[in-house]
């Protein structure tokens, strides 16, 4: 029965990865109310340093995809967790040192995929055997995450490249600060993403990721036990409590109750029917300054797609390096030892400078 729904989502979603990849670049910079890049990316930053990168990337994806196709949520929420800390700059990759631990090890981040990480390793080796070391695994984290929508059946966009890898992770305090608990309500994330240049149309559209994914008992089950979220439609709840028998179960379940393994409006559909998992989901529809946002969304998928789309233009390109900031990693998880060697080197030189 699993086996064959598996293999009719598939079929769905190869047909709409293909009609897709027949208008590869449906938005272009020239569309209306794209928003701008930020000086250092480009449109088209690789064309002629590296044509193949795209298909290298997409082509990959789509063998990934038929093998697993839960990869692909795990590949768009390394992007979010990337991006909302620090920047888009690939930080999360990075594994610690004996400094402290790693942005990738942070609580928040725990519950990421281990083979999202092994995914764009082995995407960058593909890239960078057929071009070089030139494209970063920011940029191909950029990439990937567009490919995990498209292949799912979601918009086509193009995505502003030229990103730098950063040097350093952030601390567990940074990354539990900028990354929005599933037990959030929506003045926290109004609140927080505002911050980052997000209005109320952004926050909606970017929460609608979590149509396709899954997610562990213990992000939501504080609306199960030891009482029920009022605002939770009762089957629903019923099934979740079969999922999730106890708050500490470590069982998951599907993000979108409807179409699991597809990029489409019905998360919306979900809330509008009080079924969204999180507390952080089904608030955008109890909340009046949301509410008619999430119904827009629900009713007309093209809206959903088009607001979506800028949304995750805008958030690729937050606090990005460019230029001469940054590295392009040699390997996604470790920082280049010859730039180590020159922080070293410079390290010493102003030691020696203090002591003379």
């Amino acid at each position: 029965m699993a086996s064959s729904s598996v293999s009719s989502s598939f079929k769905l979603l190869f047909v709409s990865s293909l009609l897709f990849f027949s208008q590869y670049f449906i938005v272009s910079s020239k569309g209306q109310g794209l928003p701008p890049i930020v000086k250092g990316l480009s449109w088209t930053f690789f064309d002629s340093s590296c044509p193949k990168l795209q298909s290298i990337v997409r082509k990959r994806l789509e063998k990934v995809f038929k093998d697993d196709i839960g990869q692909a949520a795990g590949l768009l929420r390394l992007h979010f967790h990337d991006c909302f800390v620090q920047g888009c700059d690939g930080s999360v990759m990075l594994d610690g040192s004996a400094g402290g631990p790693s942005e990738k090890t942070a609580i928040p981040n725990k519950t990421l995929r281990k083979e999202s990480f092994k995914i764009i390793e082995d995407l960058r080796e593909r890239v960078h055997k057929e071009c070089g070391r030139i494209v970063s695994c920011s940029d191909i984290a950029a990439l990937a995450a567009r490919d995990a929508v498209v292949l799912t059946g979601g918009p086509n966009y193009v995505v502003p490249l030229g990103r730098r890898d950063g040097l350093n992770f952030a601390t567990e305090t940074a990354t539990i600060d900028n990354l929005v608990a599933p037990t959030a309500n929506t003045t926290t994330l109004l609140t927080r993403l505002a911050t980052k240049g997000f209005d109320a149309t952004d926050v909606v559209a970017l929460s609608g990721a979590h149509t396709i994914g899954i997610s562990h008992c213990g992000s939501f089950t504080e609306r199960l036990y030891p009482n029920q979220d009022s605002t939770m439609d009762q089957t629903f709840a019923n099934n979740l409590k079969r999922s999730c028998p106890k708050a500490d179960s470590n069982n998951t379940v599907n993000m979108d109750v409807r179409t699991p393994n597809i990029f489409d409006n019905n998360y919306y559909v979900d809330l509008m029917n009080r079924q969204g998992l999180f507390t952080s989901d089904q608030d955008l529809y109890t909340d009046q300054r949301t509410r008619g946002i999430v119904t827009s969304f629900g009713k007309d998928q093209k809206v959903f797609f088009d607001k979506f789309v800028i949304a995750m233009i805008k958030m690729g390109q937050l606090n990005v390096s460019t230029g001469g900031q940054g590295e392009i990693r040699a390997k996604c998880s470790v920082r280049n030892k010859n730039k180590l060697l020159v922080d070293v080197v410079e390290g010493l030189e102003k030691t020696l400078a203090a002591a003379f």
